[in-house]
Parts: structure tokens; C-alpha cells; sequence
């Protein structure tokens, strides 16, 4: 059976334990598109609430959704997944073991005629030069050794802490303006698409869906933030009849 061209975005889920209704919707999503494979699923960070390296309790709490990733990879569905601020350190398991492609920045890709930019979208704001000092730290070699090397317990109790305080930020500080928010995101696109150019910028991050088209040296560009599953559970569809929200029930 040929297989259709389409892709699927999601972002920022924050997905905890497996009896979240959440977590059975998105295992349900995954379940449906095993019926019609598309050829690409963009993770686009913070799937999961908290997830460190390759610790059995990560991958014992999640074999569920886990399988479910597989499954779909098994149907010769292209997987990309995206490291956020809750989700670090995946290459290990999530590369090495499982032979997902994994992103820790943005990343280029071609769906049919289409040029696309996808990132997490937590190097959006330039000015919140804290977020972006931790944002490098945690990405230096000596937290990497330390995060594949601390016992299981410590790294699962630091993790969960940072998580809650990170999504509280994100989810409050980061959106008392949401147009604020949306504005900087605009001009990001603006930028990024003058050093080089793409026909959609795919990101995530921020809690706020956003869907803006802009005009650049007679070209039409659209930057599509995918919002929350905190809010509204939903995906972003790129085909051939182009690219829209659908709303995940």
C-alpha cells in the first residue's frame, strides 16, 4: 500500500501518569493513525511532564506509549522527536535503542514541495537570557555524564521538582501576555526565515496556539505555533490539501 504524505506536529502534552485522560487520548491518537499511516509525526518537545536520559522508570512508566511510537515506526512511519525543557537526554534511549530521529534544536525538513522549520521554541525569546543560560548549562558534557550517571531515585526527584516549577513558568510568567508571547514568536520567524527560508516554521513551547501567515519579499510564509494539551488537546496536519488544526477527542 502506498503510503500517503502527511505529517503530524504535536507539543508540549506534558504527559504524567498513564490514568490521565490526556495520556489514554494520546494513546488513542496514535492507536487511529496506525489505521492510515501518515509518513511523518513530529514530537515537538514536552510530551512527557519529565523524562531524563534512558532510567527504567521513565521507560516503565511509559512502555505504553512507548509500544504505541513503535508500532506506528513499524508502519514506516518517519518519527522525529524534539528535546523541550521537560524531555532531556533522549539520544540515548530514544536513538540509540529505539531508532527515532532526535533533535535538540531546530531542524529543516522537505514534506512534498514544502520546506519546513520545526523546533521546540524555547529560543524564541532572546531577552530571557536566564531560560537560555539553563538552557545551555543542561546541554554541557558534565550535566549530560551527570544526568546518565546520578542514581535513578535523585535524578527522578530533581527532575520532577524542575518540572513543576518549568511548567508553572511557562504555563503563567510566559503567558500573562499572551500577545506579547505571539509577537516574539512572529518576529523569530521573520528572522530566522531571512537567514534561511522555509515555507512553514512548526514550533511549540509556548502554551498559546497561533496560526499567522506573513508576506516576505513576495512570498507567503506561515509560522503555526501548536499550543497546549494543558489547554486543548490537539495536532497539526501538513498534506497535500496544505495545513490545518484538528482537534484530538
Amino acid at each position: 500500500m502506498r503510503q500517503r504524505l502527511c505529517a503530524y506536529f504535536v507539543s508540549d502534552l506534558h504527559l504524567g501518569s498513564v490514568q490521565e485522560p490526556n495520556y489514554q487520548l494520546f494513546l488513542k491518537f496514535l492507536n487511529q493513525l496506525k489505521t492510515d499511516p501518515p509518513s511523518h509525526l513530529f514530537l515537538v518537545g514536552d510530551v512527557f511532564d519529565i523524562w531524563v536520559s534512558d532510567y527504567a522508570y521513565f521507560k516503565d512508566e511509559h512502555r505504553q506509549l512507548i509500544t504505541a511510537l513503535q508500532e506506528l515506526q513499524q508502519n514506516q512511519v518517519e518519527i522525529h522527536y524534539f528535546e523541550g525543557n521537560h524531555d532531556l537526554y533522549l539520544r540515548q534511549f530514544w536513538h540509540n535503542q529505539l531508532g527515532f530521529k532526535i533533535h535538540e534544536g531546530p531542524a529543516f525538513f522537505n514534506i512534498g514541495e514544502m520546506r519546513l522549520r520545526v523546533e521546540h521554541g524555547d529560543q524564541v525569546d532572546r531577552e530571557d537570557r536566564g531560560y537560555l543560560f539553563l538552557r545551555w548549562f543542561l546541554r554541557t558534557s558534565v550535566m549530560k555524564w551527570m544526568a546518565r550517571n546520578l542514581p535513578e531515585k535523585l535524578v527522578v526527584k530533581i527532575g520532577q521538582g524542575a518540572s513543576a516549577k518549568s511548567r508553572q513558568y511557562t504555563s503563567t510568567i510566559k503567558t500573562i501576555s499572551g500577545e506579547e508571547s505571539i509577537r516574539k514568536l512572529h518576529e523569530h520567524a521573520l528572522r530566522e526565515w531571512r537567514k534561511q527560508a522555509f515555507d512553514f516554521l512548526i514550533s511549540g513551547h509556548i502554551h498559546v496556539r497561533d496560526d499567522y501567515v506573513f508576506e516576505v519579499d513576495g512570498k507567503s510564509v506561515r509560522s503555526v505555533n501548536l499550543g497546549t494539551w494543558l489547554v486543548q488537546p490537539c495536532a497539526f496536519v501538513l498534506d497535500e490539501k496544505g495545513g490545518r488544526f484538528v482537534e484530538i477527542t
